[in-house]
């Protein structure tokens, strides 16, 4: 397909917030929620947390995760106050730019890519699993969880350079496995074997590798915070979304509203139906789920629910590869990144975006071969994006404070709860990147390096120190071209 030069097209300005019309408009409200509802993905975000949170904590993580949820509905609060707006691709990065000035959008941008690429490449490696677990893999080591991981990133790359409606019927295919499937299944456990009050939700706390209930609930609470990430992928779409200033605040609102309501109801069916001993030996396998699924419904299942959590990796995957992308080139149409990423196709696909995207995450799962490495990725995938969720409220209630925000011109009108919001989001934002980022010797195995403990303050701190030495190698060579 021949590329459209960034040459040939409009740039934006970074005091407008008029959208060009680069990218196809081609997602509706619809499309734009189960964008999100992928991305989130209940059963990418439920299956890959369970085990680690029976594990640390011993059980009771019920209340740390509605308290996640919460948390994080008032940051999507703050995404959606923006990209009623600014509906402009790459959503957060651009806003930073837009709103804290050049420097603040490159930090942001670099910042967003590192994360939301960790967060493909983890998906890309848990998805792989399943993949090969359908195909009959039973092979556990590390080369053939790359080998499927690739092929995994292969398939994903595919539905992204297909046709538009490919890509949306896959994605469509996966929000209806899940419904289906994951929830599906969990209504059958809590109505008919369910077996446990209530209060199990509740009990056990602090039994498991964590010294005690409150360090327990700590854990609990970064654990979670997995589960409720990528609910901005509505913003970074919005070019491509019509009618963006009234559709993606609402498609941000309704995924990570239906995707919390469905984590919060599956979690709750597999606490109240199993055995709280079965729930801690399942978390010590790879696959903690499978077997207490087939335990109440029999061993024919196994195949049918290794489909269905199949597709909602696949899609959760696509659908990372497309909000990453959007990404990339909004940066690269910016200056940011080189040129050629900026470059559209004939139907306006970022092809060029799209490929890089998955070149990095497929560079990304080499890490497999090593477990301690690989740890490493899952834990910046989720304590970078909580850095772009902290620095997105926090130049949001800066620029609020200092009038270079006047909220009250988007769609979406909160008043004065639009500061108080902003002002939770950013503490939560902030306390929970903390948290995450805290080295926890109970929460990773005995023999792990000291590097792994330290994990995402050592990949944070890397990556903005290469940006702070680029920002003022940049600075510098600007103003020694203009001395002349």
């Amino acid at each position: 397909m021949p590329l459209v030069s960034k040459q040939n097209t409009p740039t934006l300005p970074d005091n407008d917030a008029i959208v060009p019309d680069m990218l196809h408009r081609s997602m509706s409200i619809w499309h734009s929620f189960t964008l999100g509802f992928a991305v989130v993905s209940p059963v990418v975000g439920l299956y890959a947390i369970i085990g680690v949170q029976t594990n640390v904590t011993g059980g009771g993580w019920f209340a740390a995760l509605s308290v996640c949820l919460f948390m994080q509905l008032l940051v999507a609060t703050v995404y959606a106050e923006l990209s009623s707006q600014f509906p402009i691709a790459g959503g957060a990065y651009k806003w930073a730019r837009q709103l804290g000035g050049v420097t603040a959008g490159q930090y942001a941008g670099v910042i967003y890519v590192c994360s939301t690429i960790a967060m493909l490449t983890t998906t890309a490696y848990t998805g792989g699993i399943w993949l090969g677990t359908f195909w009959g893999s039973t092979d556990g080591g590390g080369g053939m969880m790359v080998f499927w991981g690739a092929v995994f990133l292969l398939l994903c790359l595919f539905l992204n350079l297909a046709h538009v409606s490919v890509f949306k019927s896959t994605i469509a295919l996966g929000v209806y496995a899940e419904i289906i499937g994951s929830f599906g299944i969990a209504v059958l456990l809590f109505f008919f074997f369910r077996q446990y009050s209530f209060s199990e939700l509740f009990q056990h706390l602090g039994t498991g590798t964590a010294p005690t209930e409150t360090a327990a609930f700590l854990a609990a609470l970064a654990i979670a915070g997995w589960a409720f990430i990528g609910f901005d992928a509505c913003s970074t779409t919005a070019e491509e979304t019509h009618q963006p200033k009234r559709m993606v605040p609402r498609a941000i609102f309704l995924a990570l509203s239906a995707v919390g309501a469905v984590v919060l109801f599956n979690s709750a069916s597999l606490i109240l139906t199993f055995d709280h001993d079965a729930l801690v030996n399942s978390s010590k396998t790879s696959d903690p789920v499978t077997p207490l699924i087939a335990d109440s419904f029999g061993a024919w299942i196994e195949k049918p629910f290794a489909a269905i959590v199949m597709i909602a990796f696949l899609a959760c995957g696509a659908s990372v590869v497309k909000y990453t992308s959007r990404i990339v080139y909004s940066m690269a149409r910016e200056g940011n990144m080189p040129a050629v990423l900026s470059q559209v196709t004939a139907d306006r696909t970022p092809r060029n975006a799209i490929l890089f995207t998955v070149s990095l995450a497929g560079l990304g799962l080499l890490l497999g071969l090593n477990d301690g490495a690989v740890a490493t990725v899952i834990a910046f995938g989720t304590g970078g994006l909580y850095a772009m969720f902290a620095m997105t409220t926090g130049v949001g209630l800066f620029a609020r404070l200092t009038g270079r925000w006047n909220p009250a011109l988007g769609e979406l009108k909160l008043g004065v709860w639009g500061l108080v919001i902003n002002i939770l989001a950013f503490l939560w934002s902030v306390f929970e990147l903390v948290n995450i980022a805290w080295p926890r010797a109970y929460a990773i195995s005995a023999n792990a390096p000291w590097w792994q403990l330290w994990a995402i303050p050592l990949v944070l701190g890397s990556i903005l120190s290469v940006t702070t030495l680029y920002v003022f190698t940049n600075k510098i060579r600007k103003n020694s071209k203009y001395s002349f």
